[in-house]
């Protein structure tokens, strides 16, 4: 494998996995632009959105970047075979805890049943995971069997394509805030969605709003990919 894909730091999220109940936010370092981070919607139950985005998912599905594991949870409990992957042992933990399966991995990292997956998630900003969504999407395209799909969490349409470093940003007791350690990261909107996907093997099916956010639904034809997962 070697589309160039990078894990971010073990612990860059950390922060956001142990204090559930603080503010965090990503920072961009060449701009100085800042999102808040959904900390509490990540550790809580399933929201309408994934509902209805576990109700898209008719076969085994991965969920890149599974933090606490509520999209994770939410597909199992639908009946879906389900596997977190995520490269932070607490995030493993949590989602484990809840009674889903998770691995601690990398998105280089071996996973099983590589070219059978039906679904992959890239949820919750996780299109970022890297700096490079168009490695990233074709790594995700390896992972899917045939006719396979990704959904992936888009930013609104505007801002397009943006990749570079940022940190976490953790608000501090009394006032300002203390910054991690700087890692690479993208955004993704709904308008440059269709020629990242290309570029990476995929092409868009939908792109489609829940709840005021935005999704794409991208397919794969790997016509030399082995049969769906047991």
């Amino acid at each position: 494998m070697s589309r160039g894909v990078r894990a971010i730091p073990t612990e860059a999220f950390g922060s956001a996995l142990r204090r559930r109940t603080a503010d965090h936010w990503l920072v961009h370092g060449d701009n100085g632009w800042r999102s808040r981070l959904p900390v509490r919607r990540w550790h809580g139950p399933a929201e309408p959105a994934v509902v209805a985005l576990v109700a898209r998912c008719a076969g085994p599905t991965l969920d890149l970047g599974c933090g606490p594991g509520r999209l994770t949870l939410a597909l199992t409990r639908a009946g879906v075979t389900a596997v977190g992957v995520d490269i932070s042992a607490q995030a493993v933990r949590l989602t484990r805890a809840r009674g889903a399966i998770a691995l601690q991995r990398d998105v280089l990292a071996p996973l099983p049943a590589e070219g059978r997956w039906a679904h992959v998630l890239l949820i919750d900003g996780n299109i970022g995971i890297g700096g490079d969504p168009v490695a990233l999407l074709g790594r995700c395209h390896d992972l899917l069997r045939p006719g396979g799909t990704v959904l992936v969490e888009l930013e609104p349409p505007g801002p397009g394509l943006w990749c570079g470093q940022t940190q976490l940003a953790l608000q501090a007791a009394g006032g300002g805030s203390r910054l991690g350690p700087p890692f690479r990261w993208a955004r993704l909107d709904t308008t440059a969605v269709a020629g990242v996907a290309s570029a990476g093997g995929l092409t868009v099916r939908e792109v489609f709003r829940l709840d005021r956010r935005w999704f794409g639904e991208l397919t794969a034809d790997n016509s030399g990919a082995v049969g769906p997962v047991d």
